[in-house]
């Protein structure tokens, strides 16, 4: 992954959705209330939900919307039943794409998603097409913006921690763990007092597609689309974002 900073990704999309504030507080109540569900609605005892309300909290959504997602699904208010579920398919180029979504109407996702494949020169695939080209990790970032941190000493608290690698560039440090190392890692790292940008547990393509300027710009307006779909939680692709 040398040479391709999941950070500058991140930058990207982020940038990409602070125009649509509405739709990514919706969002967050998803993946918010689908925790809650699936593991009850204590933070201290569910992980996924704990990992979900902190990226609520970084994009600044309102305690009164977490709560009312939490309340939704433990049954104190009434709420529509969602399911998680992703669709895998190519772009141009060939770009390996796979879209994670958050629905409680699966004809209409599906009918979205399948016009953006096609409005941009991509279609759908069968499950797994393009999922064996990517692998499940934690990801955690720390800046450096003040050149404060020894990097060989963060290197050996990560390792020690159960960190599998540790990339350095632009003043970013970029750490990937197993997924079930994830919560241990950044445990660690902030006990130690390490201040952390960013983190998840995301998926990562083995390998980036290299694309020519023209696929490059088709590829982009594709995830745009995929991404302005409401019930679109993540679309996650082998192409450098620069």
């Amino acid at each position: 992954m040398a040479g391709h900073s999941k950070w500058h990704n991140i930058q990207h999309r982020k940038g990409a959705q602070d125009a649509k504030r509405g739709k990514i507080f919706m969002r967050h109540a998803k993946f918010i209330y689908t925790a809650a569900k699936e593991g009850g609605g204590d933070p201290d005892m569910n992980a996924a939900l704990r990992s979900a309300i902190e990226k609520a909290k970084s994009d600044n959504m309102p305690n009164d919307n977490i709560e009312r997602a939490i309340k939704k699904a433990t049954g104190t208010l009434d709420g529509a039943n969602f399911e998680e579920f992703s669709y895998e398919g190519y772009g141009p180029g060939g770009t390996a794409v796979i879209v994670q979504v958050l629905t409680d109407n699966r004809n209409r996702t599906a009918s979205e998603v399948r016009h953006a494949f096609s409005k941009h020169g991509g279609n759908l695939g069968e499950t797994g097409c393009v999922g064996f080209l990517f692998q499940r990790k934690g990801y955690i970032v720390i800046l450096n913006d003040k050149n404060s941190i020894d990097e060989d000493e963060l290197t050996l608290e990560a390792i020690e921690a159960g960190a599998e690698d540790i990339e350095v560039s632009d003043e970013v440090f970029e750490i990937f763990t197993l997924s079930e190392d994830f919560e241990a890692v950044k445990s660690h790292l902030k006990q130690n007092g390490y201040e952390i940008e960013e983190s998840e547990v995301s998926l990562f393509p083995e390998t980036y597609n290299e694309l020519e300027e023209e696929q490059l710009e088709k590829v982009t307006q594709l995830i745009d689309m995929l991404e302005d779909i409401e019930d679109v939680q993540d679309v996650f692709h082998n192409v450098e974002m620069n």
